[in-house]
């Protein structure tokens, strides 16, 4: 019995080595890579338009990306989701129309939720850590007769679009509320929940 154990020992030892051998970092990174451009030539067509050398991530959720724009260079993080609902589902119906503008090199992370119902401008080398929350919409527009409905059966509202302007930098975890402008070179720090405008860093 010992000697089994032993020989089986061995034998899941050399595999192991040799799995670490041919499956290296950089062999992964590759596999990685070659998922993402896959993903990205399914997806893209669907898209209001996807700008070259794009790449979507892995186990995305998408809803209605015929109101998505992604610019050029920019990239969009495994596990994140991108949802555009209809006019249906709102109670501005009559004058809403979903829109999320994604700008050139912008960099999205891992497991980001961007929500829209009304308008969503992400400008140009956005970068954003993981978990990022960008909304313009929440369940009901928290009026008292609405309370009384169940959340989860209100209609959506949005309080006004969101607009990010270039080179801006948010940190991991941050959430984005509706009807917010965060100027130019702007830092949203890590956790932050940003509720009023922030303005442009000043460049002197």
């Amino acid at each position: 019995m010992k000697l089994i154990l032993s020989t089986l020992k061995i034998i899941v030892c050399f595999l192991a080595s040799l799995c670490k051998y041919c499956w290296g970092e950089k062999i992964k990174y590759v596999i990685f890579v070659l998922k993402r451009e896959f993903i990205t030539s399914l997806y893209k067509d669907g898209f209001k338009s996807f700008g070259h050398d794009s790449l979507l991530g892995i186990d995305l959720l998408l809803l209605n990306t015929k109101y998505i724009s992604i610019g050029n260079g920019s990239s969009i993080g495994a596990r994140s989701t991108l949802t555009c609902y209809d006019t249906k589902t709102s109670d501005q119906m009559k004058t809403l129309e979903p829109s999320i503008n994604i700008g050139d090199g912008v960099s999205v992370g891992e497991d980001a939720h961007i929500t829209c119902i009304n308008k969503i401008i992400i400008g140009n080398n956005v970068l954003m850590g993981k978990k990022v929350l960008i909304t313009d919409n929440s369940h009901g527009n928290s009026e008292k007769s609405t309370l009384y409905i169940a959340p989860s059966k209100r209609l959506l509202h949005s309080k006004g679009p969101v607009i990010i302007e270039d080179n801006v930098w948010i940190g991991e975890k941050a959430s984005i509320m509706p009807g917010v402008c965060i100027g130019k070179g702007a830092i949203i720090g890590a956790n932050a929940v940003v509720t009023s405008d922030v303005p442009a860093f000043p460049l002197r």
